[in-house]
């Protein structure tokens, strides 16, 4: 179902970069789209995670460079029953984690080093379980595939306000047209963007809490990767925002907010309601944890994970 959708969303943002070329050019640019178009399809679905990891400065560790991390990754995705996922560590103090790759067999997870020293180990875990759950549900070849093909739209778009449009063509837009076209065909692809980030967001919570065994550590790791979110910037996400979607919590400064129509994730209070109704139905503590924003938050109680309750993790 999700190769489906893949395509459903692949022939919108393709159509979408083909409106955008006949703006800009009539219909010779709208065939040159739709030519650079398919080729980026082609291209996103082998390459996308190599130029998301690229664009977040994310380099690769093993059990010798990061041991600990990559245990545990290690070790969570042996729970999960997934081929073992290669691990990134992004040079970036806010705590914030994304996993890509087009399938399970060719899957990535990167992390911040703001998360692996600002969150305790069982948070830590927490997230990881989270992001492994996106890639059990595949979720992260149309994420990654739509932040790609994001970010292509929003660059044609910029470059048709400086080229002008098409005057010559008959296409009756002019200035009007290449005016709206640098606003909408962003905002457009945006839309997309949220549209499939929100929903899964709320299937990767609950699946992350049952790989780990409790949702009580991905409750308290989400609300400390919000507040920090809120004080701490991502220049990499501030300069790339089409990927925002792709992280755990929105990285960028000032994006975050009630569940409504321009949120690129739900909000975290209520991701927290459907971990805490979860927590009941699966009987584990959690049910009584706070979820009030920019409050300091205490680690899950003893026995919650089977990661402990040590501060700031393994990673000094």
């Amino acid at each position: 179902m999700n190769y489906f959708k893949t395509a459903i969303l692949l022939a919108g943002l393709t159509a979408l970069f083909m409106g955008v070329g006949y703006l800009i050019g009539g219909q010779t640019g709208a065939l040159i789209a739709l030519v650079v178009a398919a080729g980026m399809n082609v291209f996103s679905l082998w390459n996308s995670d190599k130029m998301v990891l690229s664009m977040h400065g994310a380099h690769q560790v093993d059990e010798s460079s990061a041991p600990d991390v990559f245990r545990m990754v290690r070790d969570l995705a042996g729970r999960a029953g997934l081929p073992m996922p290669r691990v990134f560590i992004m040079d970036n103090p806010q705590p914030n984690a994304f996993a890509t790759g087009r399938n399970p067999e060719n899957a990535a997870v990167a992390v911040t080093t703001g998360l692996l020293n600002s969150l305790s180990r069982d948070e830590v875990a927490g997230v990881i379980a989270h992001e492994l759950a996106h890639i059990k549900n595949r979720d992260t070849l149309i994420m990654t595939v739509t932040a790609t093909l994001a970010g292509a739209i929003s660059m044609i778009a910029q470059f048709g306000m400086f080229f002008g449009g098409n005057r010559n063509s008959n296409n009756g837009f002019g200035i009007i047209g290449t005016l709206a076209m640098v606003i909408l065909a962003p905002l457009a692809a945006m839309l997309v963007q949220m549209a499939i980030s929100r929903t899964r967001e709320y299937s990767a919570d609950r699946m992350g809490a049952m790989i780990l065994g409790s949702p009580a550590p991905l409750m308290s790791g989400l609300v400390r990767i919000e507040n920090a979110a809120h004080q701490i910037e991502n220049p990499t996400a501030e300069a790339n925002p089409a990927s925002a979607h792709m992280f755990i919590i929105n990285p960028l400064t000032g994006g975050h907010g009630w569940d409504n129509l321009f949120a690129t994730h739900p909000s975290t209070e209520n991701r927290i309601a459907a971990l805490q109704q979860l927590a009941a139905e699966m009987g584990v503590s959690g049910g009584g944890f706070s979820s009030a924003p920019r409050r300091p938050t205490a680690p899950p109680s003893a026995g919650a994970s089977p990661w402990g309750t040590r501060r700031g993790g393994p990673w000094g």
